[in-house]
C-alpha cells in the first residue's frame, strides 16, 4: 500500500483567477478538494512544502491526509499546474477518498533481475513498453508499483501483463487481456559490421609462404 503523508491545508475565501493570486502572494499556493459526493472546497497550502513533495516524484500516486484547519480529510492528487517559467506551482486539484471507493492511476513497473536474463547478458536490450500501468485500484490501497522479473528472458522473449502478480481487488484498464509490457530485442547489427564481416569473408585464404592459396577448380 502506498505510503498516507500528512500535509497542512487552510480552506480559502473566495475563488477565481484574482482570489489565486492574493493566495501566491501571502506565499500560498491555491488548490480545491472534490469528489466523494460532497462540495468542492478550496484550498491554500505552503508553496515550500508542495513544491517538495513535487518535485520528490510519485505525488499524483501519492496518498495525502490533509489537516484542513484540524479537519482531516485523505485525499489523492488528480492534478497540478506549473508555473511555465520558474516551474513553481500555481495550482493542485485533490480527489476525495472514500471508504470503499476505486479509482484509476497509473502504477509504475520496477524491472528487476536484468543479471538473470539470458538475452541481456548477451548484449541485447529491454525494450519497455508500459513504464506504468493504468490501473483500477482501491481508494484505501494503492499499490506503489508492480514489479517484473525478467528471470529466464532470452532475445525476443516478451513479459506479459498476464506474467505479473497483481495487487489485491487492482485491474489493468486496457481492454488487452494479455498485453505485452516489456520484451528483449537482440544486438543491433550495424551497415559498417554487416559490410566489415563480408569483406572478411570474401577475403582470399593465404597459403604457406604468405601467398593466395590457389582457387580449387
Amino acid at each position: 500500500m502506498a505510503e498516507i503523508k500528512k500535509l497542512a491545508a487552510a480552506v480559502r475565501s473566495g475563488t477565481g483567477k484574482g482570489a489565486a493570486r492574493s493566495v501566491r502572494r501571502e506565499g500560498r499556493i491555491p488548490g480545491v478538494v472534490y469528489g466523494g459526493g460532497e462540495a468542492p472546497t478550496p484550498l491554500s497550502l505552503d508553496k515550500k512544502e508542495l513544491t517538495k513533495l513535487i518535485y520528490a516524484g510519485h505525488f499524483l500516486t501519492t496518498i495525502f491526509e490533509l489537516d484542513i484547519d484540524g479537519k482531516p480529510e485523505r485525499v489523492i492528487p488528480r492534478d497540478y499546474q506549473l508555473d511555465v517559467v520558474k516551474d513553481f506551482p500555481l495550482h493542485v486539484d485533490f480527489l476525495r477518498l472514500k471508504a470503499g471507493s476505486r479509482l484509476r492511476v497509473d502504477v509504475p513497473v520496477h524491472f528487476v533481475n536484468h543479471d538473470a536474463a539470458p538475452g541481456l547478458k548477451r548484449g541485447g536490450s529491454l525494450n519497455i513498453v508500459f513504464h506504468a500501468i493504468e490501473m483500477w485500484v482501491p481508494a484505501d490501497n494503492i499499490p506503489d508499483a508492480i514489479t517484473a522479473d525478467l528471470t529466464g528472458l532470452d532475445f525476443n522473449d516478451s513479459l506479459q501483463i498476464s506474467a505479473f502478480t497483481l495487487p489485491p481487488n487492482c485491474k489493468p484498464t486496457n481492454p488487452d487481456k494479455n498485453f505485452t509490457v516489456a520484451s528483449i530485442a537482440p544486438p543491433v547489427i550495424t551497415a559498417e559490421e554487416i559490410a566489415a564481416a563480408a569483406a572478411a569473408a570474401a577475403a582470399p585464404v593465404k597459403g604457406k609462404g604468405g601467398k593466395a592459396a590457389p582457387a580449387k577448380k
